[in-house]
């Protein structure tokens, strides 16, 4: 089974640097196959046995720290979740819609109907969200770097690890997906 693994906060800034060559040795040394990544931000997919997500995320996690060094939050999507991110998000029928303001947060567990009013996000004006299990549509008026409505917003305000991703990468990685089915 194919499993995609976004890793948090690796390659930013120059924290939690992780070659990824070594990090693909690192996850097949673990016993993971086909082991692909793309681009330095911590995408990975990988082959295994393990149908559950939240165990290949762990043994991901726990790997992680013991070869490198560095405490990485790791969500696991299939190709469903990918494929409900084209299917779902309500920015993408807005006529004229710059794709460059997009992005989607992948969180670790289901969101409920009401953490919208939990995220508060009429803070962030003109900045706009919309919550569809467990992503996260998000409409920057300016752009990720210059909103406080981010990841670690996100995480305290609901409890959750999240990950974001610019919508270009989202693409990128459902073709990379349906390439390897």
């Amino acid at each position: 089974m194919t499993h995609l693994c976004l890793l948090r906060g690796i390659n930013v800034s120059g924290h939690s640097m992780i070659k990824m060559e070594a990090l693909k040795t690192t996850l097949e040394a673990i016993g993971f196959h086909n082991v692909q990544t793309y681009i330095q931000s911590g995408n990975v997919f990988v082959d295994t046995e393990e149908e559950n997500p939240a165990a290949v995320g762990f043994k991901i996690k726990q790997e992680i720290f013991k070869a490198f060094g560095h405490e990485v939050p790791v969500v696991v999507i299939g190709s469903a979740d990918l494929e409900a991110c084209f299917k779902n998000n309500p920015f993408l029928k807005e006529k004229d819609m710059d794709t460059k303001k997009l992005y989607v947060a992948f969180i670790s567990t289901t969101l409920q109907s009401t953490s919208m009013n939990d995220l508060r996000i009429s803070q962030f004006k003109p900045d706009e969200a919309s919550i569809d299990g467990n992503r996260i549509f998000i409409k920057y008026a300016v752009g990720a770097g210059k909103t406080r409505f981010d990841q670690k917003y996100i995480e305290k305000k609901l409890n959750v690890i999240a990950t974001i991703r610019n919508w270009n990468t989202v693409t990128q990685l459902l073709k990379m997906y349906e390439e390897r089915e």
